[in-house]
């Protein structure tokens, strides 16, 4: 067993799952006596945490792995550790295509990072553990924050059992496993002794969440004990999944006061025949029920999803479809991907691979009709207050979110006057662009700037 005292450097990319998988590795670590260190030129150990997901993502990986290996020729680190998504998608291969590394281990491993880093330190030759994850997760009080220190995102289950003909995640985080609610709860509360306001339940398919357990689907009662978290002002989801989104969950998310009315459900496509290559479900028209029913139940519930432009075969009838449906459904947020290759996935070897011309062009074309569509949601706000999260002062203007952003995704508030920065502000809206909402003078009925703090007792 080494002896504890080393400087780790934690590089993390991709995904918020990956930030809260890096935050637990570092709590281990430090629990173990070890420093965490982002900003000295020389250290122990780089911990590189990598993403699997898409091709692009895979390049930035292995560019990051070469570069912390010059990092150890050069004398400025002893050892590199290759972690998560990519060394578990291609184990061996990645050596191959990425050498000089130590030690390549794949996703789950967070709460044994303390014995991954004593063998690192202690082996002359490299190691690359790539068995299939266990989600081993690390206790609760170890986790070392980082960000803003009054928003926090919460795992509440890993790995997928949905087959989508287009993703690589199954293959590499493994099928769905849900922690459990007194875990979950526990957490929560533990991040609300911190100072968290808002929690940010993150899981693949957060609707599946618990089914593995409980043998039912258990996200309501979830929001129902988490709303009574003392602490926790805001409960924002990541990400529904359509089929699944129920009744009982759209009850829980309208009744209850912490959750916020946001929806972040990837769809990817609209039109049923791409849907049904893609092996996910319904068609625009169920979608557009779906989102008639959230909207009567929470009126101003603000939805977001993701499309695939390009997915293979699709057509110019099939393009339009997708088209006419974001013109109708009226989403508030959009985000458009263009189909990416991955090797492995049914998809990579389909017939009528689009070329990256169409490709282009479709994404253009949906993204500026989007814009608009967003452009018209926002405007409806001019006039009317919203409660604000503040995050920063920068320029003369305090910069926050609204129920309606979710961290590093969404748009942002923008108030031309200096407000506490954590706090919750209500603030009236005077005008709008396509992503963000702005207010150049703020009108309160006490003629003061008073933070607004609803009473601690109900996050989800």
């Amino acid at each position: 067993m080494n002896p504890p005292g080393s400087k780790i450097r934690i590089v993390t990319l991709g995904c918020a799952k990956n930030d809260v998988d890096s935050e637990e590795i570092a709590g281990v670590l430090r629990s173990g006596g070890h420093e965490i260190d982002s900003t000295s030129s020389k250290t122990d150990v780089i911990v590189i945490n990598t993403c699997g997901f898409l091709e692009a993502a895979k390049a930035e990986s292995i560019r990051a792995i070469k570069d912390a290996v010059r990092e150890k020729k050069a004398g400025r680190a002893k050892k590199v550790i290759v972690a998560g998504c990519l060394s578990q998608r291609l184990g061996e291969e990645l050596r191959r295509l990425a050498p000089g590394a130590d030690y390549y281990v794949g996703v789950g491993q967070m709460a044994r990072f303390g014995d991954i880093l004593s063998d690192t330190l202690a082996r002359s030759e490299p190691k690359v553990d790539d068995t299939p994850p266990h989600h081993l997760w690390a206790d609760v009080k170890t986790r070392a924050r980082s960000g803003y220190p009054w928003s926090a995102y919460l795992k509440v289950s890993e790995g997928c059992d949905h087959q989508c003909t287009f993703c690589t995640i199954p293959s590499f985080r493994g099928k769905h496993v849900s922690k459990r609610i007194e875990r979950v709860i526990d957490e929560a509360r533990h991040l609300a002794g911190q100072g968290v306001k808002e929690i940010n339940l993150i899981a693949q398919d957060v609707t599946q969440y618990g089914f593995d357990i409980y043998r039912e689907f258990t996200l309501p009662r979830l929001l129902k004990e988490l709303n009574d978290v003392d602490g926790i002002e805001w409960i924002r989801i990541l990400y529904f999944y359509p089929n699944r989104m129920t009744d009982e969950v759209i009850e829980a998310m309208a009744t209850l006061d912490k959750v916020c009315k946001y929806v972040d459900m990837p769809l990817q496509h609209a039109h049923a025949e791409v849907l049904r290559r893609m092996k996910r479900p319904w068609d625009g028209e169920r979608y557009l029920k779906l989102f008639e029913k959230l909207r009567i139940a929470m009126p101003e519930c603000a939805i977001r999803s993701t499309f695939i432009v390009g997915f293979p075969g699709e057509s110019t009838e099939e393009f339009d479809y997708l088209v006419s449906f974001l013109q109708e459904a009226k989403l508030d947020r959009v985000g458009a991907f263009l189909f990416s290759r991955e090797p492995g996935t049914p998809s990579y070897d389909m017939p009528g691979q689009i070329p990256i011309k169409v490709k282009n062009e479709r994404y253009g074309k949906l993204m500026r009709i989007q814009q608009r569509i967003s452009l018209a949601k926002n405007q409806e706000w001019a006039g009317k207050s919203i409660r604000v999260l503040i995050e920063q002062f920068q320029d003369g203007w305090s910069i926050g979110r609204s129920y309606r952003d979710a961290p590093e995704i969404d748009g942002l508030v923008y108030v031309q006057q200096e407000l506490p920065i954590g706090e919750f502000s209500e603030i009236q809206i005077s005008n709008a662009e396509a992503y963000d909402l702005f207010s150049r003078s703020i009108e309160l009925k006490s003629g003061a700037l008073k933070p607004l703090r609803m009473a601690p007792a109900q996050p989800r």
